[in-house]
């Protein structure tokens, strides 16, 4: 989404009974014409811990359709290879695949590459003369400032300088913008955008800017990450991937497929790429990239834990309408010609607070004992004052011990400040700890 901050409801929040829009795990079965679907409750479903704290599930009964999910155009790959498929966010998206656990999926993306179905994520495009002072108005990004293939990790606000959604854009070119953002976002993001320019008409008819939104099934997104991402990409595509670096984008064929953009970019803290390819072309182009052994599918389950260990925000979770960039920690989104500027949603409210400071901060959390803190446990001062909540936690895989993000007074938020955290009554030792958890591993150009 830093990278692609995405829009995933935390997973890992499963033990709170939190799964998905309708408290609905799916378990499917395919037949040669006919895919059945059987969503199991959560509170009829038994939950065995494994040693890391994550989850595994025994269905006990009870069943129910779903018409209104999406697919993304990689559906049926994923019931091939074994996918475990839940709706997610209003899409039946597999949160890992039979081959592996979350764990070792998530372990095996750290040390070589995984594949990641993203196709739900809103790919926009952005066309005319005039686009980029459009979509800046919409925004806390230098767009205009980005070179040619360039992109940003940037935020929509609103005039309270709350945080309506973050997203990646890219600048192609003066009157062209390539854009993606969170699939849980994507009607709002969609009227916002919309209704900016039926603004923008009614101020200037004469305004040739443009907007195409592309639908799961038009167009594909998948990620591929890993710090062996580049040389296996690189062995199917005829980019020059020496020259590609970190949040840049170009067009190239990958594995014979013409027109596939390649972005830098990832949700893991890992080296790695997101390519937008035909739907059409999707399940061709997945087929290929995993006939290499260096890389596997992974599911949801893994990118989330992934993106916690690199301190990656989720909307909904740690950045909603509630909290600002300066509250978020992301006061970098805002950039310095748009400060001097003063002209983007809620510019009053977040230089002043760039200015004075935030009451609130985000933090991150390490707890080496106890169950890993869940979305909504209390953070406690030494002296059992509640400071704020955790906005997102999980057990960490590569580091062998809890992590968390949460939201505390500024007064309590310098690195090392001991404080407890709230789970199920029981008051566990934590302290605020630097984020990444996990060092980023992003390909940047030299200095």
């Amino acid at each position: 989404m830093a990278c692609v901050i995405n829009e995933t409801p935390c997973l890992h929040n499963i033990p709170n009974g939190q799964h998905g829009p309708d408290n609905k795990i799916i378990t499917t079965h395919t037949t040669k014409f006919v895919t059945w679907r059987l969503h199991v409750d959560l509170e009829t479903m038994s939950c065995l811990k494994t040693v890391t704290g994550l989850l595994r599930f025994t269905a006990k009964r009870s069943y129910s359709s779903d018409a209104k999910a999406e697919v993304t155009a990689l559906y049926d790959f994923h019931l091939e290879n074994g996918g475990k498929i839940v709706n997610f966010g209003g899409f039946l998206l597999p949160v890992q695949y039979n081959d592996l656990s979350i764990v070792n999926s998530h372990l095996f993306t750290r040390k070589s590459a995984s594949l990641f179905d993203v196709s739900h994520m809103l790919q926009t495009e952005i066309r005319g003369e005039g686009c980029i002072p459009y979509f800046e108005s919409l925004c806390t990004a230098d767009v205009g400032g980005l070179k040619d293939n360039a992109a940003s990790l940037t935020v929509f606000t609103n005039e309270s300088g709350g945080i309506l959604d973050d997203l990646i854009v890219t600048k192609v070119s003066e009157d062209h913008l390539y854009v993606v953002s969170n699939a849980a976002r994507k009607e709002h993001d969609k009227n916002h955008l919309l209704q900016a320019l039926e603004e923008l008409k009614k101020a200037n008819p004469s305004t040739d800017v443009k907007i195409r939104f592309y639908e799961p099934l038009e167009r594909g997104l998948l990620a591929l990450q890993g710090p062996k991402a580049a040389e296996i990409l690189g062995n199917v595509t005829d980019v020059d991937l020496s020259r590609l670096y970190f949040m840049n984008s170009t067009v190239g064929n990958v594995a014979n497929i013409k027109d596939c953009r390649i972005t830098r970019c990832g949700y893991t803290g890992e080296d790695g790429f997101e390519i937008s390819v035909l739907a059409s072309e999707a399940v061709t182009l997945a087929r290929e990239l995993l006939s290499n052994e260096k890389v596997k599918l992974a599911g949801l389950g893994a990118r989330d834990s992934l993106r916690l260990e690199a301190g990656l925000c989720l909307y909904g979770n740690d950045i909603t309408i509630e909290t600002t960039p300066v509250d978020a920690a992301l006061t970098w989104l805002v950039s310095k010609k748009r400060r001097e500027q003063r002209n983007f949603p809620g510019a009053e409210a977040i230089l002043k607070q760039i200015g004075e400071g935030s009451s609130v901060k985000r933090i991150g959390l390490v707890s080496e004992s106890g169950p890993p803190a869940r979305q909504g446990a209390a953070i406690l001062s030494e002296d059992g004052r509640e400071l704020g909540k955790v906005t997102s936690g999980c057990p960490s895989p590569t580091l062998g011990y809890n992590v968390a993000m949460g939201y505390v007074p500024t007064s309590h938020s310098k690195t090392g400040t001991k404080v407890s955290l709230k789970i199920r009554d029981k008051l566990y030792d934590a302290v605020v700890a630097k984020m990444p958890f996990v060092k980023s591993n992003y390909y940047t150009k030299p200095k």
